[in-house]
């Protein structure tokens, strides 16, 4: 779950660190107390694009910091896949700078990237504002929707589903190779012999090109090299050496340590011999020819012009060789290989239609029982004339999911208007109130242990507040949640109740947030429940709500842990 965060320098807030609890957290504040800038810090951290114009107005940067607890071995074992671990007490530390210059994020200290940031973040926390509620519009986020609840029935039919898909891919593709008519066959055909005669023609071997460029340098500048081998041949004459020894050797009997000098000199005229000799033997060697050089040259063009056209080296070129030789069996084959793999195509095609089917089947089968449990969380959502149906359609192709089209169809008013499309019927009250219906149903099911909800509360009051609170309640028994609201009915089945506020400090404007004690919390359920003026009888009222909540929460049952 998410333990707490940490946020400095951002907009109006100067320096904000808040611990969050299991359970419900309620956040709420006056308008323009800065809720947004909270929520939407936990969204930067999340990976959301930073603007420097967010940085506090007199500060080189921004950060934001979110502690979490990973204490499931299931999620552990996700995110060691991605190569993220967290300490031995299972804390993992997600933080965002933001500078002028540019944002980096890091996970336990780490630089990462983007697309690890979300891949790490979306096994832990999962936002739902008006984005996410707009979502719902888009038949994709249906399909996904179905197939999280049906996870366990589906989740090895859409592996093997998608298996046979890219099989499947495969098949096409070899098939399409074999769409070619008569003419443009016999073409490659000669084309294809005229290419691997050159280069078998050329007999070219792996080195071969080092080694001619190096025969042509020596020719090249044989001058030079003889040139300076007879100088070096020179200074090797080892005449001064030997008279060097023998005068040496004349005076050891009246130092005998000199003894040690003229092995010394004994070993330099042995060193210099074998030099002279080996230079001596390099240099009759070195009969230059033109008509070799020629020869060479001649070659090495050759060697060259292989390499410019089929690889860049002798072994590519000796690889191309080998695939145009199985391309020519393949065309002079052509009729036999074309007909098995149409065979092949036709088998895979069959496998990848009966596990789309079986895929489909479990789907619909799911999809029934989804159907009547969101219907069943919209009436308690205070929907009160309302026929949800779940439509599934066979798309005329084959995807990586399978073949099914996945829409979710709502009408407000049943029996005068036939279900519709959501974007066709449902407004941004309603739409927030289905996906809340949705999490609902999915509570049992979801694997992200922490939820965010933002204006889930748009459009809604009264009973209907009242019925959403209920909701959020009952997935808070198994997810940590985090939500922000204005409606104290939702406010008062707060766990733990946090206050964002404004205030001015040493003529600059800050966001603060902390959390309510218990009486605090009254006090805040009376300020949402009377607005400006709070009476004796307001607050009592807000006593009586919250206890009323403490007893309605007590009377939930709690849907199963992950």
């Amino acid at each position: 779950m998410l333990l707490g965060l940490g946020v400095k320098n951002l907009a109006l807030i100067e320096e904000a660190d808040v611990s969050f609890t299991e359970g419900l957290n309620i956040l709420t504040g006056e308008t323009g107390a800065g809720k947004s800038i909270i929520i939407g810090s936990i969204g930067l951290a999340l990976g959301a694009k930073a603007s420097r114009d967010m940085i506090r107005q007199g500060e080189e940067s921004a950060s934001i910091q979110l502690v979490f607890s990973v204490d499931d071995e299931e999620r552990r074992k996700a995110l060691e896949e991605l190569s993220v671990d967290p300490d031995e007490e299972g804390i993992l530390i997600i933080s965002k700078k933001i500078t002028q210059a540019r944002s980096i994020s890091r996970v336990n200290d780490e630089t990462v990237t983007t697309a690890k940031l979300r891949a790490v973040t979306g096994l832990l926390l999962d936002m739902h504002g008006q984005h996410e509620h707009q979502s719902l519009l888009h038949k994709q986020k249906h399909l996904e929707i179905l197939d999280e609840y049906s996870r366990t029935e589906t989740e090895k039919l859409k592996r093997e589903a998608a298996s046979c898909y890219h099989s499947y891919q495969q098949m096409e593709r070899k098939l399409e190779g074999f769409s070619m008519d008569g003419e443009s066959r016999r073409r490659e055909e000669d084309f294809l012999k005229f290419e691997i005669g050159e280069i078998e023609g050329a007999g070219i071997r792996p080195g071969e090109e080092e080694e001619l460029a190096g025969v042509c340098r020596r020719f090249s500048h044989s001058q030079k090299i003889i040139e300076a081998l007879t100088e070096a041949y020179r200074a090797s004459d080892g005449d001064a050496l030997s008279r060097a020894i023998r005068q040496v050797e004349g005076v050891i009997s009246y130092d005998g340590t000199l003894s040690g000098i003229a092995d010394s000199l004994k070993d330099a005229e042995s060193i210099l011999s074998d030099l002279s000799r080996s230079i001596s033997d390099y240099m009759e060697t070195m009969d230059f020819s033109e008509e070799e050089l020629r020869t060479a040259e001649k070659r090495l063009d050759v060697v060259r012009g292989l390499m410019a056209k089929y690889g860049g080296t002798e072994e590519a070129v000796l690889k191309s060789l080998e695939e145009k030789k199985a391309r020519l069996s393949q065309l002079e084959h052509f009729e036999e290989l074309a007909g098995e793999a149409r065979i092949q195509f036709e088998e895979q095609k069959k496998r990848l239609t009966e596990t789309c089917e079986a895929l489909s089947r479990a789907r619909k089968k799911a999809a029934a029982i989804l159907e009547r449990r969101i219907m069943e969380e919209l009436l308690d959502l205070n929907f009160l004339h309302v026929d949800f149906k779940i439509e599934i359609r066979r798309l005329p192709r084959f995807t990586e999911a399978g073949f099914d089209e996945v829409e979710f169809l709502i009408s407000t008013n049943p029996g005068s208007i036939p279900p519709r499309p959501l974007g066709e019927v449902a407004s941004g009250g309603e739409l927030s109130r289905i996906m809340l219906a949705i999490k609902t149903v999915l509570a049992d099911t979801d694997k992200i242990p922490t939820l965010i909800f933002d204006e889930i509360d748009t459009g809604i009051s009264g009973r209907t507040a009242q019925k959403v609170s209920e909701r959020l309640s009952y997935i808070a028994k198994s997810h940590q949640v985090l939500c922000i609201t204005h409606l104290p009915q939702i406010a008062a089945m707060a766990d733990a109740h946090f206050e964002i506020k404004k205030t001015v400090e040493h003529g600059r404007t800050v966001t603060k947030i902390h959390q309510l004690n218990r009486e605090e919390q009254i006090d805040e359920l009376a300020r949402l429940l009377g607005g400006a003026e709070i009476t004796d009888t307001v607050r009592e009222n807000a006593r009586e709500m919250k206890r009323l909540a403490e007893i309605t929460k007590e009377k939930q049952k709690a849907p199963a842990k992950n």
